[in-house]
């Protein structure tokens, strides 16, 4: 039986964050139908709607609540943009590997074939720059064109390392930096002119929050997560969970990677992981992420927001577990 765990969007939206978001929603909506031609606003639109924890822009608002202690309609649009940037690379990812299906509703790319998708994903993003650019600051600009840059390098040497049995966990978390991470410190960096202060904690957030992602993919059951799990396996993705595996009690699976497998192979694999100590492993780095990331934190004086920065870590950590198998 499960244990009910407070889920960590739960734990940053505090009053002043989540009417906040409602604020970022509207302009989310406004900005993804802005185009001049009704499919791209119908795609856009369900892509930037169909639901997800938004932790991205509830970041951005904490930061400036926490900072300067309102939120500005130049942080609401920040916010926004930095959401649209994680939509859009959304529809690119789908597109990369092909997927059908996400959060229950079919994909651009299955709906609407792969090169409308691959321009629907460019508007969300465009869209998202030229926003930053005309109404929060050219800073922010700067620091969201030099986000896709890094979530683009980072999604590409993740491609670049599919099956590559010659993987290791410092490569993965190079990816994960990139791809993942780079984002939550983008949405500490636009939330205000001092916000390079939180920097250091929205990375190591985003990358524990990844690194949780790929271990529940590997350690969890379609049963609790609501989706199939050893996609990655399935897919050639060497996450950081199992390459810890493989270099400290999991050598003996070596000869699985460098290859595609049958469902039996990894039914055994997933089985084989989850008696190693591959979960504890994790979960004690990422303790040591989340650690890292409060040390990081300025004073704040809003004692609301401070609980939700400091208790946004662990919670995540806590929320993941429950959904192992142990």
């Amino acid at each position: 039986m499960l244990t009910h765990v407070v889920r960590p969007e739960e734990i940053l939206n505090s009053p002043a964050v989540s009417a906040g978001l409602l604020r970022v929603e509207s302009r989310i909506r406004r900005l993804s139908t802005s185009s001049r031609l009704p499919l791209i606003n119908s795609a856009a639109g369900r892509i930037t709607g169909a639901g997800g924890k938004r932790l991205r822009p509830a970041l951005t608002l904490a930061t400036a609540l926490a900072l300067d202690g309102s939120l500005s309609n130049r942080v609401v649009t920040a916010a926004a943009c930095v959401e649209l940037i994680h939509a859009g690379s959304l529809v690119h990812d789908d597109l990369m590997d092909k997927a059908a299906e996400r959060r229950g509703v079919r994909t651009l790319n299955a709906e609407l074939g792969e090169g409308r998708a691959l321009v629907v994903g460019d508007f969300i993003l465009a869209r998202a720059g030229l926003a930053a650019l005309s109404s929060a600051s050219k800073p922010v600009a700067e620091t969201l064109a030099s986000v896709v840059v890094e979530l683009a390098e980072g999604q590409f040497q993740e491609a670049a390392e599919l099956f590559d049995p010659e993987r290791t966990p410092e490569d993965a978390l190079r990816s994960i930096t990139g791809k993942t991470a780079s984002l939550f410190r983008a949405s500490c960096l636009v939330a205000h002119r001092n916000g390079s202060s939180m920097a250091v904690y929205g990375e190591r957030f985003g990358i524990l929050f990844q690194i949780l992602d790929d271990l529940l993919d590997l350690a969890s059951t379609a049963d609790r997560l609501g989706k199939p799990v050893g996609n990655d396996l399935r897919q050639g993705v060497y996450t950081f969970p199992l390459l810890l595996a493989l270099r400290h009690d999991c050598a003996d699976l070596r000869p699985f990677l460098g290859r595609r497998l049958s469902e039996d192979e990894i039914t055994l694999l997933l089985a084989r992981l989850r008696r190693s100590s591959m979960v504890d492993d994790t979960l004690e780095y990422c303790r040591g992420l989340a650690a890292g990331a409060l040390s990081s934190l300025p004073a704040i004086a809003d004692p609301q927001i401070a609980a939700a920065l400091y208790g946004l870590p662990g919670a995540y950590i806590d929320w993941a577990e429950s959904l192992l198998v142990r």
